[in-house]
């Protein structure tokens, strides 16, 4: 497309738009602008939430309204660029649940992949299509589409976690379902751990037939996944612009954990300063442990354990790390780069 200009509107041609319009027309030359676009253009806006500040929120609204009248309590991060749309990007959902001591979240299921990344507390659970896991801090638990799941904190103090839910996106094809159980939780069929050992340790039942797009396993134990970002820094092996970057995959094809949404976990070491780079997939970062800034679209943004920040779509991203930083992340590129859509552009330092 040569030029942002749009045709020149002249009488003739406004009477014309209006007698078409009773037909429920509308012109294409008069939108194309608009609609097919020389660069990706919305209203999401970077942001960073600081969890010190979010966390006397949530513990008010634990004394506001329960885990089961609220079905799920939770505050939902709503991207500033977004209001009232309950967006933390165009096409992603997150939010803050809070699980207080003794409380259950009931059992329900819905057409929306889930993921959880525990920010706080130790020893509650969730329980997924029969087998119960144990959450603590870094943990990234998945709950795949249509499956059971409820959470119960059987410990003596708070659990936190962070959402993240392709919500968004099953709006747009109109095609979300959801329906409580009969029960407030459901029956535990299954020991606690048995898809880690049975689909976790690079093997696979011998008979193993795949069901579902996600991931056979439901949790990600932070420990492991951390072990695996110590041994791979000693190879001094750095992205310019990621620094050491993994990604959580299904074991049963090497994909992506869920059907639409990625996730990873990076490294970046004290003292590191990435190229700028910038990618399709707006991006929700969780930092996990550390210090340090990142510049996105020509604003800085300092942060800190626990803190969430945004990077929109094809603005330029790059970080510094005031010490070794380990920051959890996820966005839509599963689903990009299925439909072929997913495009990054890297600059050098």
């Amino acid at each position: 497309m040569s030029s942002d200009e749009k045709p020149e509107v002249t009488s003739a041609r406004a009477e014309f738009y209006g007698r078409i319009d009773q037909d429920h027309l509308t012109p294409l030359w008069d939108v194309m602008k608009d609609i097919i676009t020389p660069e990706p253009k919305s209203g999401c806006r970077a942001h960073l939430w600081q969890y010190d500040r979010l966390r006397p929120f949530l513990m008010e609204a634990g004394e506001l309204i329960t885990a089961r009248e609220a079905e799920r309590r939770v505050l939902i991060l709503e991207n500033p660029g977004l209001r009232g749309q309950s967006r933390i990007t165009t096409s992603l959902y997150a939010g803050l649940q809070l699980v207080l001591p003794g409380e259950v979240a009931p059992a329900h299921r819905h057409s929306q992949t889930a993921l959880r990344f525990v920010l706080e507390g130790e020893d509650a659970h969730t329980t997924v299509e029969g087998e119960k896991t144990l959450m603590r801090p870094g943990d990234f638990v998945i709950t795949p589409p249509m499956a059971w799941h409820d959470h119960g904190n059987g410990s003596d103090k708070p659990m936190v976690w962070l959402d993240g839910l392709d919500i968004p996106m099953l709006s747009f094809f109109d095609a979300s379902f959801a329906e409580p159980y009969t029960a407030e939780e459901q029956p535990v069929g299954r020991n606690t751990g048995d898809s880690l050992a049975r689909y976790g340790a690079n093997m696979l039942p011998v008979d193993f037939e795949a069901t579902g797009q996600a991931s056979p396993i439901f949790n990600y134990p932070y420990a492991r996944s951390r072990e695996a970002l110590h041994r791979m820094a000693r190879q001094e092996e750095w992205d310019p612009c990621h620094g050491l970057k993994l990604r959580y995959t299904n074991p049963r094809d090497g994909g992506f954990a869920m059907p639409t949404m990625a996730t990873f976990l990076q490294l970046l070491p004290k003292g590191f300063e990435s190229a700028p780079y910038r990618a399709t997939d707006a991006t929700v970062f969780t930092v996990v442990e550390g210090f340090g800034r990142s510049e996105i679209d020509g604003e800085w943004f300092t942060w800190g354990p626990k803190d969430i920040f945004i990077a929109p779509s094809w603005k330029w991203v790059r970080h510094q790390a005031g010490e070794d930083a380990v920051i959890f992340s996820f966005s839509d590129r599963a689903a990009q780069q299925k439909l072929g859509f997913w495009r990054e552009e890297r600059q050098k330092n």
